[in-house]
């Protein structure tokens, strides 16, 4: 079956960096856009970004453009979320999502087919 698995989440200090991993399986990976999400308590899933099948479009948050950086390695099946100048309103959980044919700039949840289980980021400020 499809899984998408969330690994590199953790506690780190404002202005540090993280860099996320989400390993997907049980689809042909490289067929399916992908994006990534998150969720802060209390508060609506919402996008952060999304990358093309092949890596090369990428479409970022107003909040988060210049500091993150979406990219995948389709040979491995895994996309990577690279976080730097980390902020302590970056603390939330992130999920991966994939989806066939959805517009990357298309940050609304329903849009997208498959999801990961979450990574935990917290920023200290």
């Amino acid at each position: 079956q499809v899984q998408l698995v969330e690994s590199g989440g953790g506690s780190v200090q404002a202005g540090g960096s993280l860099r996320l991993s989400c390993a997907g399986s049980g689809y042909r990976f490289s067929d399916y856009r992908m994006a990534w999400f998150r969720q802060a308590p209390g508060e609506e899933r919402e996008g952060v970004g999304g990358i093309s099948t092949g890596g090369a479009s990428t479409f970022y948050a107003a909040s988060v453009k210049g500091r993150f950086t979406i990219s995948r390695d389709n040979a491995k099946n895994t996309l990577y979320l690279h976080m730097s100048s980390l902020k302590a309103e970056d603390t939330a959980m992130y999920y991966c999502a994939a989806g066939r044919g959805v517009n990357i700039a298309f940050m609304t949840p329903s849009e997208w087919n498959y999801w990961g289980q979450g990574t935990q980021v917290t920023v200290s400020s």
